[in-house]
């Protein structure tokens, strides 16, 4: 009897985006895809539903293809700990939604946190191949973490690992006394980047892409923008860097994944503070997998997670 192929879907719910695609193993490769809106405010039932018909449209597509749906990784932009419990609702409000009750009808579910799901997928087929410990950021809607050792994410005691960006920098000016309040989201993160541009120009950027185009045209604002979100991100980066001693360090997402003066500002102002030398000239290197890591990323999470076996080769 001819055996019938076998595949993971693969979700990925962001804060701007729901991103769901059939994925095929050993290889990763994802065969087909869809995007949906996430609009969170609607509330997190009305997220789930449209989680659920995009689960149920892939398996059917997938099905179409000759492949049987063997389960399915869901990667979500909060908290998660080891054994998928979600574990917060700051965009996403599914803690008291029935998740794993309902994607499970479909086939069996694992859960696990965006950021540590974009990470394996860099790990097992992107540019965190060649090393045994980096750093993967994730620059988007949201901006976040992990730490890969031996191609683990480091989930840390509670699961509650990643949160880079979410807490104020509170510190007072020598000169004046002031305290910033702001979070590094507020300065760098997609959202950040238009907020900080339309109080500039009033309704010039409808999206972080808008103000990267502006930059490249030359805009000086938009320039401003860009350099001084880049800095703030590097500096928080290369604080990492030099508490966890990564070989290299992995850059995702819609903005990290951009190009001018963003990146430039981001990598120049990281290397400016890391404190050792021995750092200094570390990889950064943006993702490989590109925008597929968190659909590849949450198959791999099911595969990982229901303990079968890559066998991805070495590159």
């Amino acid at each position: 009897m001819k055996s019938v192929p076998c595949s993971v879907l693969g979700i990925d719910v962001g804060g701007t985006k729901i991103a769901g695609g059939v994925v095929c193993f050993p290889e990763g490769r994802v065969s087909t895809q869809e995007v949906l809106p996430t609009a969170p405010a609607r509330g997190g039932a009305a997220v789930l539903h449209d989680v659920l018909w995009l689960a149920k449209e892939l398996a059917g597509r997938a099905e179409a293809a000759g492949q049987k749906v063997k389960g399915i990784g869901l990667g979500l932009c909060e908290l998660v700990d080891s054994t998928g419990r979600i574990l917060s609702a700051n965009c996403v409000r599914w803690q008291d939604q029935p998740v794993t009750e309902r994607l499970s009808r479909i086939a069996p579910l694992v859960i696990e946190s965006d950021v540590r799901a974009a990470a394996l997928a860099e790990s097992l087929f992107g540019a965190g191949r060649s090393f045994r410990i980096f750093l993967y950021v994730t620059v988007g809607t949201g901006i976040s973490s992990c730490l890969m050792i031996d191609g683990e994410p480091f989930v840390g005691a509670r699961g509650a690992t990643g949160t880079m960006a979410s807490s104020p920098m509170s510190w007072s000016c020598e000169n004046c006394g002031h305290a910033t309040q702001r979070t590094l989201e507020e300065i760098a993160s997609g959202p950040g980047l238009i907020a900080r541009f339309n109080q500039l120009r009033p309704g010039a950027a409808k999206s972080g892409p808008d103000v990267l185009r502006a930059g490249a045209n030359g805009d000086a604002d938009a320039l401003n923008v860009l350099r001084t979100a880049g800095e703030a991100l590097g500096s928080t980066v290369g604080l990492l860097v030099n508490v966890l001693d990564p070989e290299a360090v992995i850059i995702g997402g819609g903005l990290g994944l951009s190009a001018g003066c963003y990146w430039g500002s981001f990598n120049a102002s990281t290397r400016r503070h890391i404190w050792s030398e021995i750092h200094r000239s570390l990889p950064i290197l943006q993702a490989s997998t590109g925008q597929a890591a968190g659909i590849i990323g949450a198959a791999a999470a099911w595969e990982k997670g229901s303990g079968r076996r890559f066998g991805v080769s070495p590159p």
